[in-house]
């Protein structure tokens, strides 16, 4: 069986003694050994990879059937000649390499006699930033690499705001591939001067610089003769000696998110989570968030029997005296000390998704435990990376970061995120595709959301409704232009006030005219313009009319923002179904023939996306029918 090394060969000669004369001893050295995690990041073939399969390979961390394997696929793929490709370790399958697959992050487990380490290997690609920020959330310290040829460079500040802003509290520069520079220590006194005066810039005050070698192991487990003029530590001293702040959380107020209620009987009621921060003890006071319910604690329990105390970083169940109600998502806290609820905030964003932050366009934002829908407004100012200049920007795009204002539909339990990152940290989903958009972190809740409150009114919406005698509803048209949402929404408004219905038409082309006069037709501004006509529909139904709106409407996740606003089976999703080609045909406005000209874009249909509805409560198929038949089937069902 291969052996499984730790460092030197005498500190391997004693581990193999220590197990094999005592396995208690041995493994209760390695439980207490402290735990750093960090990660490498920096720009494209910087040498992250390679550095981090040379820590390995001098720590003796790898199996003697690993390194047989290594060496034959160096020689296979004939990298350096006859030499290791120490990357080889941390990029996967040679195969995987010869076809150009990437590995978004790559995570390594491995430990020498003084710590343990988990090391995420992140992409240095800009496409990919996003990876690396998931690579840095649970990191801390970042290794940040630049290519000594090549210096500092816009990826490399990038990585390095990131980090600073995540909240790594230990840097190391690593000026990497010493050797193709001849060890030349005015190339890495320059680079050093450089990045100090960006670090500077984003606030970083200190940080550990290094000429090393990936490739060669200058400086990464021992001094090179080959700098002496450099007298710090080698990369595995520093990272072996590098104080991690791991009681700090212990020492903050008790915070646990609770990840799911656990009831396996009648006479048993625990909550599960991980403990954020703080300690918790048998009758403790606390208090559940957002509720504001307060009790004691009972028992706080674990698979292996109850405990004196949790502590931070510990998963457990905890039971309280009193029943009180407390779900998944809730989170338990110091009673004395809680953390805030609010429903506005201010944030930092990175955009990761190709396509652009729509302002006013509602995802789902998952903290924690917790998930609400949020939208965001326009960015108050993006950051430019090189120069740390505040610009003026609409929207975000890919990679972009930047800070805005956010508003939920329900509070939200948090915390700012440079005192707590469980209850700061946040990412964005998409509703739709439920792909991940952005990450974030929380600054402050805006002053409104706590200066403004719900003013209680007499007159109840269902009282409103009772008056006119109807149940309140929105038919919400939508469809290419040209399909006949006007007309057909006319013919309907006409015949239900012939009914003695109480209603209101609510019309794109008239909106326009005056409520979304200064709005125009890019994505974002159509987001904006459904928002604000949901809003509107929304108090006319709390008035007890029957509102028709006929709007394009061109998004799915737009429309499901409006029929979230509404009470249950309020939203009437009507859609007029109409061929491109039919609706072109009419172009009675001349629009079709202009955006096909060049004249008009954004036009829906030809230069901008349609989404159409996927299960709408009525479908109205034009080439089938004519618009009176159409309004008929309409009102036919929403009066059965």
């Amino acid at each position: 069986m291969s052996t499984l090394n730790a460092t030197s060969g005498d500190s391997v000669y004693q581990v193999e003694s220590l197990i094999a004369e005592d396995i208690d001893a041995y493994l209760k050295i390695h439980q207490h050994k402290t735990l750093l995690r960090f990660i490498t990041c920096g720009s494209v073939d910087d040498g992250k990879s390679t550095l981090i399969g040379r820590l390995l390979y001098d720590s003796k961390m790898i199996f003697e059937d690993q390194l047989a394997a290594l060496e034959a696929d160096s020689k296979r793929v004939g990298t350096q000649g006859q030499e290791i490709d120490f990357a080889l370790l941390v990029d996967g399958l040679a195969a995987e390499r010869e076809q150009g697959i990437t590995i978004d992050v790559a995570y390594r487990f491995f430990g020498t006699e003084k710590r343990k380490f988990i090391v995420a290997d992140t992409p240095g690609h800009e496409q990919y930033t996003r990876n690396m920020v998931t690579g840095a959330s649970t990191a801390d310290l970042a290794v940040i690499l630049i290519d000594a040829r090549k210096g500092v460079l816009t990826q490399t500040r990038r990585h390095s705001y990131l980090a600073h802003l995540i909240g790594i509290r230990h840097i190391v520069l690593a000026v990497n591939k010493m050797d193709l520079v001849g060890y030349d220590q005015k190339v890495f006194d320059d680079i050093v001067a450089d990045y100090r005066a960006f670090a500077d810039s984003i606030g970083i005050r200190e940080f550990v610089a290094m000429p090393i070698s990936g490739f060669k192991g200058d400086n990464i487990t021992g001094p090179s003769p080959n700098t002496p003029w450099y007298t710090g530590p080698a990369l595995m001293e520093h990272l072996e000696t590098v104080e991690v702040d791991q009681v700090s959380d212990q020492d903050k107020p008790f915070r646990m998110a609770v990840q799911w209620v656990n009831r396996p009987n009648l006479d048993f009621r625990g909550f599960s989570g991980l403990i954020a921060t703080g300690t918790v003890k048998p009758g403790d006071k606390i208090r559940v968030l957002p509720s504001g319910k307060t009790s004691t604690v009972a028992r706080v329990v674990t698979l292996d029997g109850d405990l004196d105390a949790g502590i931070a970083g510990q998963s457990v169940t905890i039971t309280i005296a009193d029943e009180i109600d407390c779900s998944r998502g809730d989170v338990i806290a110091a009673a004395d000390n809680p953390p805030q609820a609010a429903d506005q905030f201010e944030a930092t964003i990175v955009w990761m998704s190709d396509e652009e932050m729509l302002p006013g366009r509602p995802y789902w934002l998952k903290l924690g435990a917790q998930t609400v829908s949020a939208s965001i407004q326009a960015p108050k100012y993006q950051v430019n990376v090189n120069t740390m200049e505040h610009l003026a920007a609409k929207t975000l795009e890919l990679n972009a970061i930047g800070v805005a204002n956010l508003s939920t539909d329900r509070s939200l339990v948090f915390e700012p995120y440079s005192e707590n990152r469980s209850l700061g940290g946040f990412i964005l989903i998409d509703k739709i595709t439920n792909a991940t958009v952005a990450a974030g972190m929380l600054h402050f809740s805006l002053r409104r959301a706590q200066n403004v409150h719900w003013q209680a009114t007499d007159i109840s919406r269902e009282h409103h409704a009772a008056m006119k005698h109807q149940k309140p509803a929105v038919l919400w048209f939508t469809g290419l232009s040209g399909a006949g949402k006007s007309t057909i929404a006319n013919i309907v408004e006409k015949k239900l006030a012939r009914m003695n219905r109480h209603t209101f038409l609510l019309d794109g082309d008239n909106v326009r005219h005056g409520l979304n006069k200064d709005l125009g037709f890019t994505d974002a501004d159509r987001v904006e313009n459904i928002r604000r006509v949901g809003e509107v529909a929304k108090l006319m139904t709390d008035a007890g009319l029957i509102v028709i709106t006929a709007f394009i409407s061109p998004f799915r996740a737009e429309r499901d923002m409006v029929r979230s606003m509404m009470a249950p089976g309020e939203f009437i999703e009507v859609h007029i179904d109409t061929p491109l080609s039919d609706a072109e045909s009419r172009d009675v406005k001349g629009l079709y023939a202009k955006a096909r000209s060049g004249q008009l874009k954004n036009f829906t249909g030809i230069d901008s996306p349609y989404e159409a509805p996927e299960d709408p409560e009525i479908r109205i198929d034009t080439t089938s029918m004519t618009a009176e038949e159409a309004a008929e089937e309409i009102i036919r069902r929403l009066i059965p």
